[in-house]
């Protein structure tokens, strides 16, 4: 995982707020994707994978957080 730690913080940090918000109009994916496993319409692979797929940065981000609180012990 030591790719991880050579990504810049700021890197991680601005990619995470865009692909949460992305697209911006007329609403999220995450807020869309969301509201369908509310509903339990998020059947199609295509959806599935979108969600994954926007939440990729905010899961690196928090990995290398975990890795640098774990290194400063």
């Amino acid at each position: 995982m030591q790719f991880i730690d050579r990504i810049p913080f700021i890197v991680l940090l601005l990619s995470t707020l865009f692909m949460l918000g992305a697209p911006f109009v007329p609403e999220p994916h995450l807020v869309e994707k969301m509201r369908m496993l509310a509903e339990g319409t998020l059947t199609k692979p295509l959806d599935i994978f979108d969600v994954f797929w926007h939440l990729l940065p905010a899961t690196l981000l928090a990995l290398k957080i975990v890795r640098l609180k774990q290194g400063s012990h």
